[in-house]
């Protein structure tokens, strides 16, 4: 096993990654979800080997924080004890209650499964960079959208039955569409789309990838033989001499046929979420069908001790729980629940400080660790969270997410917020429309950043218009007002 991988890596058991508070691990289960006496065991392998920290992320998966080197290796040895199979290779993602949901256009699974069987043959997972994934949503009442991947196949009910939507870097809001297809095209596309990727390098995503490769994609599948794929991105002279018409009439993204990079994200001043996308919270009671049941329950900022999780899951078990699914934006999922012991267990977790309800205002900030449980970080962001989220949360709308960061990595929210805190030097900076990484543009004292917010918040109070959201005020406010008045005293 490595000792630990480099930063912006996908921290795997066998290759955990360097953090301020010591290494960590990230788990997928081949399974979909995990029997709850598996989750009490990875609990109690938390407190022997880490700092007893443990978290479920933006994208539904398992971290365990706190690791050293040796206890990595004892975590990874009791893992595989526990009979909990991991994935490894290309992250191929579904759904959280994929196979279950039967308000689904589809099941899947099936499709992903065959993707990562064709990338495994492709050996594509050693060409490309530790963070490319695919996403497959079957929709239904818990999708994908708010999840950022590379290649997005959503499947889509047409005239001509059910098909895939294939588009390229980004959620479900901005993703660029890029042709709707049957289930093999869409697999041969996804992954011919991963071979061009993986010609530019493992630095390189979907992004990267220019107007005529996705040109080509779009237009290859109409006439390519079945399962033959693309070993490299075609030239423009290949392209122009398609057969059937102009190859970018299926390319329905609206664009003008330039060639260079898709652009980047845009940040959330006009009111998106974290990357552009709205979904509903995977947190409450989901009828699957006549006799099942799903019970989503929430972390705080994603993050529990270990011991709160071991109780949790100790609770479910006797409660009759079959099965603990992770789901993206922070969330578990407790199946074979009678809708009893559904109430039971949301109020066992509400008393363990678990989040219940999806207005929670806490669903809409992320906050890293920070200090003191991460050696990086420079101010104490959780309890800069909580007590904004119990003193401000009325502004906390689902038309932005406040980032809270302990330094400028920004590991809890990647991409840019409207509000973002980042602790440094100078105490805890204000950016406003961007991201951890960027200069703030006003500070505080640490200890005092949440009053900062608050006067922010009362801003906004004080000028919201009637059916206003909280991102469209702060937009209309202006950057300039928003910093003097976090800095005002």
């Amino acid at each position: 096993m490595n000792a630990f991988s480099r930063r912006g890596a996908c921290p795997a058991l066998s290759a955990p990654m360097q953090t301020g508070d010591g290494l960590l691990v990230r788990l997928n289960p081949v399974a979909g979800g995990l029997l709850p006496k598996a989750l009490i065991g990875l609990g109690e392998s938390a407190l022997r080997h880490g700092n007893g920290i443990m978290e479920v992320t933006a994208r539904g998966s398992l971290q365990i924080r706190g690791l050293t080197p040796a206890s990595a290796r004892l975590l990874a040895v009791e893992v595989d004890a526990l009979g909990i199979a991991v994935r490894t290779g290309v992250p191929v993602e579904t759904g959280p209650l994929a196979g279950l949901d039967t308000k689904e256009i589809v099941d899947p699974r099936p499709l992903a499964e065959r993707i990562r069987a064709a990338i495994d043959e492709a050996g594509l997972a050693q060409r490309l960079g530790p963070k490319v994934s695919v996403i497959v949503d079957g929709g239904g009442r818990l999708t994908m959208d708010a999840v950022t991947a590379d290649v997005r196949l959503v499947a889509t009910r047409t005239n001509a039955g059910i098909k895939w939507q294939v588009a390229v870097a980004g959620d479900g809001q901005n993703a660029k569409p890029l042709v709707t297809v049957e289930d093999d095209a869409a697999r041969d596309i996804a992954v011919a789309m991963l071979r061009m990727i993986a010609e530019k390098g493992r630095e390189a995503h979907a992004r990267d990838l220019t107007e005529r490769q996705l040109i080509s994609l779009a237009s290859w599948h109409s006439f390519a033989p079945p399962s033959v794929l693309p070993d490299i991105s075609p030239t423009w002279g290949e392209i122009g001499s398609f057969a059937g018409g102009s190859p970018s009439a299926s390319l329905a993204i609206g664009e003008s046929g330039d060639e260079g990079a898709i652009s980047p994200q845009v940040g959330e001043m006009s009111g998106k979420t974290e990357g552009g996308a709205k979904e509903r919270q995977p947190i409450g009671i989901f009828d699957l069908a006549a006799t099942s049941i799903a019970l989503g329950i929430g972390l705080p900022f994603g993050s529990m001790p270990a011991e709160k999780i071991i109780d949790l899951s100790q609770s479910a078990l006797a409660l009759g729980a079959t099965q603990i699914r992770l789901a993206p934006q922070r969330a578990l999922l407790f199946l074979g629940l009678s809708p009893t012991a559904c109430h039971s267990l949301q109020h066992a977790a509400a008393t363990l400080g678990f989040v219940t309800n999806p207005t929670d205002p806490r669903t809409r900030i992320a906050a890293c660790p920070g200090a003191p449980a991460c050696a990086s970080g420079r101010i104490a962001t959780r309890d800069i969270a909580e007590t904004i989220a119990a003193e401000d949360g009325d502004i906390l709308d689902s038309s932005f997410t406040l980032h809270i960061s302990g330094c400028a990595k920004g590991c809890a929210h990647p991409g840019p917020a409207a509000l973002t805190l980042v602790g440094g030097e100078n105490g805890a900076g204000l950016v406003v429309d961007g991201t951890a990484k960027a200069l703030p543009a006003g500070y505080r004292p640490g200890y005092d950043a949440a009053r900062g917010v608050g006067r922010i918040a009362a801003a906004i109070r004080g000028t919201r218009l009637r059916g206003e959201t909280a991102a469209i005020c702060l937009a209309r406010l202006g950057a300039a007002e928003i910093i003097e008045t976090y800095r005002q005293e």
